[in-house]
């Protein structure tokens, strides 16, 4: 059921940018303004964006198989990581096409009818940017909001794109088109940079949020009154999916069933905290006894079995 609802916004977001490109391109055709011309390549580059988001989208909600265990949730991150590199290609096209205006300065022509047409180009992409935004929020999808957060990035440009040539109609400096499309070009290069830094620490298996992490440490800590403790904490975050991992530590005289009833139910208390998101929940039974159940308790087990760390 998420999947067919995701790749609708995907759909949408394709709809977006098509309409998009013919606007704003129709505007810059009309005008020759290299603000516009700035503006109508970024939406190109949404649309492609777009098609490469509902690629990877079917990758990842592909499920878990013999070569992919932990399933294909971290394929997004390869999404926003190519979204945000073609931003940065498309921001330095933009930037090579309009340092030849600042030396020769070119009049503009039918610069109302163009503005009309970017305001209503911008006008489709706050909407469906919305959309996309809060449905990614919503189904904890990082590709859905990257794509609705550049679709944004597109508004504010097409705003400030409108704002500059506006200005050039009113005053006259020519010089000033080319000047807003680098600095158009500038900001699209940002946006770029935070995709792709984002995309980066996903790969790199970046830990859950630290309000979440804290949620379910206080479940834990208050186990300790059983005397139930826990170490060996670890999360990830991998597209939608997270992932927790923890030793749980039980009197030495449990049996193997009550131990393994006490598991069933503290993972099955934490994946109630995250209602109906995707979560995994793994669990280790060790005796609080025993000094081999300290030889684990970092990701990288001791080299030798009689070392105990030091606390």
């Amino acid at each position: 059921m998420k999947s067919n609802s995701l790749k609708k916004f995907i759909y949408l977001s394709i709809a977006a940018a098509v309409t998009t490109i013919l606007l704003k391109f129709y505007a810059y055709y009309i005008t020759g303004s290299m603000g516009l011309f700035s503006d109508a390549l970024e939406s190109c580059v949404n649309l492609i964006a777009a098609v490469i988001a509902l690629v990877i989208l079917n990758i990842s909600e592909k499920p878990a198989d013999k070569g992919h265990e932990f399933g294909h949730s971290k394929a997004e991150y390869f999404s926003s990581a190519i979204e945000g590199g073609l931003i940065m290609i498309a921001a330095f096209s933009i930037i090579w096409a309009s340092v030849p205006k600042l030396i020769n300065p070119t009049q503009l022509e039918n610069v109302g009818v163009g503005l009309l047409f970017s305001v209503i180009a911008s006008s489709v992409n706050l909407a469906v940017g919305l959309i996309l935004i809060r449905n990614g929020k919503k189904n904890r999808s990082l590709l859905l909001e990257a794509d609705g957060r550049h679709l944004m990035t597109d508004v504010w440009t097409t705003v400030g794109v409108i704002i500059g040539v506006a200005l050039v109609k009113l005053t006259g400096w020519l010089i000033l088109d080319p000047i807003i499309a680098i600095f158009v070009a500038v900001n699209i290069v940002i946006t770029g940079f935070h995709l792709i830094n984002r995309s980066a620490n996903g790969l790199m298996d970046a830990a859950i949020p630290v309000n979440e992490i804290k949620k379910i440490t206080d479940y834990l800590d208050s186990l300790k009154n059983n005397s139930i403790e826990y170490h060996s904490f670890m999360s990830r975050q991998a597209g939608q999916r997270k992932f927790i991992s923890f030793h749980l530590l039980v009197p030495d005289e449990w049996s193997i069933k009550k131990g393994h009833d006490l598991a069933e139910q503290v993972e099955q208390t934490i994946e109630n905290m995250f209602g109906d998101e995707l979560i995994n929940v793994i669990t280790h039974l060790e005796p609080k006894g025993d000094p081999a159940s300290l030889n684990d308790i970092n990701i990288d087990r001791c080299k030798h079995d009689n070392e105990v760390p030091e606390q």
